[in-house]
C-alpha cells in the first residue's frame, strides 16, 4: 500500500506498525524514525520559527488563522499516486487542514482513501494504532498495542503508592500555554498530580497568575514543536516573569526541559515513552530504557 502521512503522529504511528517502507510521501515535520528522511516531503511552511521569538511565532500563528500555515504540493501528491492519506482536523497549527487536504484528493484520479486521526486521550491514540494497523492489514497489530498498553502499566506499577508532586506541564512559553490532551494523563500515570489541564482538554493560554496561584513542585516545559535547544534558549521568556523564583519548582530547582516534538506534542506511540520520561522526571525511577539528557534535563540556572 502506498501511504502518503500528513501528520507527524501518523508518522510515528505508521512506523511503530512496521510499514515505513509503504511510505511514499511525508510533511516537512516528520522527523521519525531515521529512515523517513529520503521520503518525498509533500508540505512546506513560509513560518520562519528558527527566526522567530516563541512570542512572534505565536502572532504569526493567529494572524494565520483560517488561512493555513502549511501548504500541500497537490501536483506532488498526485504523482506519488497514494492508496492512503493520513491527516487530522483536531488542531489547526499542526499539519495542513482537513478541508484543504480533501480539496486536493477530490480531484485526484483513483481517489485514494482519506482518515482523520484525532486522539485526545492516550486511549484514542492507541485507538488510532489499532485503526490503522486495520487499514495497512498489519496481522500482529493487536500485539503492538498490548505491548505498549503493558509499559504503560509498567509505569503506574512503579509509583503505586508514591507521593504525588504537583506538575505543570508547559507546552509554550510565551505566552504561557498549559499542555492538555494526553499530557495530564501520561503525568497521571507517571505519579505526578497535573495541574492547569484536565485529560483530553483542547487547552488556551493562561495567565501568569495561573501558574503562580498552582504553585507547581515540579514545571515541565515542552514547547510544541521546538527542540529541547532551542527551549533553553527561550528559558527568559518565563525567567524573567515577576514570582519565577518563588515557584516551589524553581526554588527546589525542579524544573526540567523535555523533548516536547518526540513524546509529548505529537499523538502517536512514543507518548508511552513520553510516561516512562516522566516517572524518571518525577521519581528517579527508570522504567524501561535508561533516560537520556536529550530526552529530559533539569534546568541548573
Amino acid at each position: 500500500m502506498r501511504i502518503v502521512s500528513l501528520l507527524p503522529a501518523a508518522t510515528d504511528i505508521v512506523a511503530e506498525l512496521g510499514r515505513v517502507g509503504d511510505l511514499v510521501g511525508r510533511t516537512h515535520e516528520c522527523d521519525w524514525p531515521v529512515e523517513v528522511a529520503s521520503v518525498p516531503v509533500v508540505t512546506g511552511t513560509s513560518l520562519d520559527t528558527d527566526r522567530l521569538s516563541s512570542r512572534e511565532i505565536s502572532a504569526a500563528v493567529g494572524d494565520h488563522r483560517g488561512s493555513g500555515l502549511y501548504a500541500l504540493d497537490a501536483d506532488l501528491l498526485a504523482a506519488l499516486a497514494p492508496d492512503l492519506v493520513l491527516t487530522q482536523d483536531l488542531c489547526d497549527v499542526c499539519a495542513v487542514s482537513y478541508q484543504r487536504v480533501g480539496e486536493v484528493v477530490r480531484v485526484l484520479d483513483g481517489g485514494p482513501r482519506v482518515v482523520s486521526l484525532e486522539p485526545r486521550t492516550t486511549a484514542e491514540v492507541l485507538d488510532c494504532v489499532r485503526r490503522v494497523g486495520a487499514l495497512l492489514g498489519v496481522d500482529d497489530t493487536g500485539e503492538r498495542v498490548a505491548a505498549l498498553e503493558d509499559r504503560l502499566a509498567a509505569v503506574e506499577a512503579a509509583v503505586a503508592g508514591r507521593a504525588r508532586p504537583r506538575v505543570a506541564a508547559i507546552e509554550w512559553l510565551d505566552p504561557v500555554w498549559p499542555a492538555g490532551h494526553w499530557v495530564p494523563e501520561q503525568v497521571a500515570r507517571a505519579g505526578g498530580e497535573p495541574l492547569l489541564a484536565q485529560a483530553g482538554e483542547h487547552t488556551s493560554p493562561v495567565e501568569w497568575r495561573a501558574v503562580l496561584d498552582a504553585r507547581p513542585d515540579v514545571v515541565l516545559l515542552m514547547p510544541c514543536g521546538l527542540a529541547p535547544e532551542r527551549t533553553l534558549a527561550e528559558l527568559g521568556a518565563l525567567t524573567a516573569r515577576p514570582g519565577w523564583a518563588d515557584l516551589p519548582a524553581v526554588r527546589s530547582g525542579e524544573v526540567w526541559v523535555l523533548d516536547g516534538p518526540a513524546y509529548f506534542n505529537r499523538p502517536g506511540p512514543r507518548v508511552v515513552r513520553g510516561a516512562e520520561v516522566l516517572v524518571h522526571v518525577l521519581h528517579g525511577v527508570t522504567v524501561a530504557e535508561p533516560v537520556r539528557p536529550a530526552e529530559a534535563r533539569r534546568v541548573t540556572s
